[in-house]
């Protein structure tokens, strides 16, 4: 896709990690890659009204609390141009729950295979919205050798499975020096000699708590229609990664791979529309 100085896709991929092509314009809270615009979105999406035909984002609307939600879909309604398409994927909290009741009754009824499979579908309800740590319990389910339950994680997880269990996986920020790890060093200095040891573990919580890692909230098909309608969308529909009003969608290799597979299979996945 050619595109001069002033062009700008008119596709937007919001909290697009390492998942970009080069026909949407990709925003992340931290630059991933060359040509990924860096923006603190719980500040707004930096873009005039009625700039693109679509908007896109994936496993990011959890990261939101239940208050701040609305709004942040509301931006995204204001940048769509008048019929453009919303397109939201999140954890499916109705899959999860309905797993982790499976599960559960299998575990209490005596079969030893699901104890597994109950220990990490109870780790996807709970895990990201409880840790203290990156990674959580999640990561040390999945540096255990071997996985338990590895096809059922693996069916779970997709593409995001060999990231995660990688040893070496972790944020290039830490591993980079730049300014930001300067002034967070400077701070825990400052803060340890104020608040001492105690006061310090109390504050390496709250950065954690609020650096976007956790789940501030979960939806199921009613509650993620509900909170689109409520932002100005209309005819909200749950749908298939492979499905999309958004013409050429399956080439664009966000919800699926090349070779068709799903990159995150436990996924919830709606649009709908600007009117």
């Amino acid at each position: 896709m050619t595109r001069t100085p002033n062009s700008r896709p008119g596709y937007l991929n919001l909290g697009c990690g390492r998942r970009i092509h080069p026909a949407w314009e990709n925003v992340d809270f931290i630059a991933t890659a060359p040509g990924v615009r860096a923006c603190d979105l719980r500040n707004g999406i930096p873009y005039p009204d009625a700039s693109f035909y679509a908007v896109y984002h994936s496993h990011l609307l959890e990261h939101f609390s239940k208050e701040a939600a609305p709004a942040f879909l509301r931006e995204c309604c204001r940048v769509l141009k008048p019929g453009g398409t919303i397109r939201v994927a999140v954890p499916d909290l109705e899959r999860i729950a309905r797993l982790y009741l499976e599960a559960l009754e299998k575990s209490v009824g005596g079969e030893s295979s699901c104890k597994a499979r109950y220990e990490w579908i109870l780790l996807e309800m709970y895990d990201q919205t409880v840790r203290e740590t990156s990674g959580g319990e999640m990561l040390v389910y999945l540096r255990r050798d071997p996985i338990p339950e590895k096809d059922f994680v693996a069916g779970r997880l997709g593409g995001e499975l060999q990231y995660l269990a990688a040893p070496s996986a972790r944020s290039a920020t830490d591993t980079t020096f730049n300014f930001s790890w300067l002034r967070n060093f400077v701070a825990r200095k400052v803060a340890r000699l104020a608040l001492g040891g105690e006061g310090m573990r109390f504050y390496d919580i709250g950065r954690f708590r609020c650096s976007g890692e956790i789940h501030r909230w979960m939806y199921d098909r009613y509650s993620l229609a509900q909170v689109l309608e409520q932002a100005g969308f209309v005819t909200p529909k749950g749908i298939g990664p492979s499905e999309s009003s958004i013409p050429g969608w399956t080439g664009f290799h966000l919800d699926t791979e090349p070779d068709g597979r799903t990159y995150k299979p436990d996924s919830l996945y709606m649009e709908a529309v600007r009117p």
